[in-house]
């Protein structure tokens, strides 16, 4: 039964490529409409798709890392009052990290607040502790624009967020003054000079947020310990596996195990807003094939009306007509698809190569070069788009054929 299904599938389609090179031109317009299509949603999509990988390797390598360790009930309570949320040793060991394949990094963090002044000017600020050695990995994203890093810093030195140093007129090499509440409720202040000024990806970061080594942040604060240990992995792919796996680890009354995701609010916003982006794009471009497909298959019947009533008339059953017809219309597909797909591919690698310049989008402080990427979901979904709305198309014109009255036909243009 399979044997003679496929044998038969395998007559349609070569019947179908005959009727196809018999009519190149037509069949050259529905090619070149299926690939078209095919070829802007790549586009599209890949470079939404680039968006998304960049977006997501700079939130994870300028603020976040991979994973997050940190008290129950410090993502709710913690901006309020970070130190009550204290962890005063590393959640794992050296010996465990190494034990996991997946990480490469294991740092300390210490979240704290106050005033910074410089001169007659003072702003508030959100303050990262941090030790400057641990986090080179982590912070890779993260563009120095004047001065220098912490690691190549004296041990009184603090960078300072793009924004923030604009707000109060500072420059590396100034010296300002940090002002805050200790965890016991009192007043401390401490020194230091900025090393440079950074930017990332988010500007509303960049406006409030200074970094310092986590020594200067707990003198400020007068605490030991940290408010989270971030954790940094070899690839992205392997987040929820090693979540997993430190939860099984870790005593879950006393550690949360917080994954990026839950943390990259903008990010997963920007996410679900361009994904409903190109689910228009991919809606336009179906409409499109599918009105095209439509018109040269109906266009297709016709010219061919004589040939359908000869066909039925010799004993050809209306749907061995009707499969006639759709296998045109899957044959198409599928060669349109596999083409737009190869001259997707080769655009996508060219205009990468040359880059896109891109303004400042909101919620950034400059501009990019953005790229194309065309991942393998991404081609497999443009193929899906192909088939389906030629064999969408193909129906109509399919069935009009299928339901010709023989006489009628064979009397077609005599």
């Amino acid at each position: 039964m399979w044997r003679n299904a496929l044998q038969r599938l395998k007559q349609d389609i070569t019947l179908a490529a005959r009727n196809l090179l018999r009519h190149r031109r037509r069949s050259l317009f529905a090619l070149g409409t299926v690939g078209g299509g095919v070829v802007a949603f790549l586009l599209a999509g890949g470079f939404i798709q680039w968006i998304f990988i960049d977006m997501r390797e700079s939130t994870i390598h300028s603020q976040l890392g991979h994973i997050q360790l940190v008290r129950p009930g410090f993502l709710s309570g913690g901006q309020s009052d970070p130190y009550r949320y204290l962890i005063d040793e590393a959640p794992i060991d050296s010996t465990q990290a190494t034990d996991t394949p997946a990480i490469k990094t294991l740092a300390p963090r210490l979240t704290f607040g106050g005033l910074l002044s410089k001169g007659d000017a003072t702003v508030s600020f959100i303050g990262e502790g941090i030790a400057p050695d641990l986090e080179a990995p982590i912070s890779r994203a993260i563009t120095v624009l004047r001065g220098k890093d912490l690691t190549e810093s004296p041990e009184n030195s603090v960078l300072l967020g793009e924004g923030l140093a604009a707000s109060i007129g500072a420059e590396p090499g100034d010296t300002v003054v940090l002002l805050g509440t200790t965890a016991g409720g009192g007043v401390n202040a401490v020194e230091c000079q900025v090393a440079g000024i950074f930017a990332t990806i988010t500007k509303a970061y960049d406006d409030v947020v200074l970094r310092a080594p986590i020594g200067i942040a707990r003198s400020l604060m007068r605490v030991s310990g940290s408010t989270s240990w971030v954790v940094l992995l070899d690839d992205t792919a392997h987040t929820d596996a090693t979540v997993q796996q430190l939860r099984a680890s870790l005593d879950q009354k006393a550690f949360d195990v917080v994954p990026w995701s839950d943390l990259a609010d903008f990010y997963n916003k920007t996410v679900e807003l361009f994904t409903r982006q190109v689910g228009v794009v991919r809606l336009l471009i179906a409409l499109i094939v599918v009105l095209s497909i439509s018109n040269t298959l109906t266009m297709s019947v016709l010219e061919r009306t004589s040939e359908i009533g000869t066909a039925m008339a010799i004993g050809v059953k209306r749907q061995g007509i009707l499969q006639q017809f759709i296998s045109e219309g899957l044959l198409i597909g599928v060669v349109g698809g596999v083409g737009g797909i190869a001259v997707g591919l080769l655009l996508g690698q060219i205009i990468s190569s040359i880059g896109i310049p891109m303004p400042p989008p909101p919620g950034m402080a400059h501009g990019f070069t953005g790229q194309i990427a065309i991942t393998p979901a991404l081609a497999f979904d443009a193929l899906v788009l192909a088939i389906t709305t030629t064999l969408l198309a193909s129906v109509f014109p399919a069935w009009k054929a299928s339901r010709m009255i023989i006489v009628d036909a064979l009397r077609h243009q005599r």
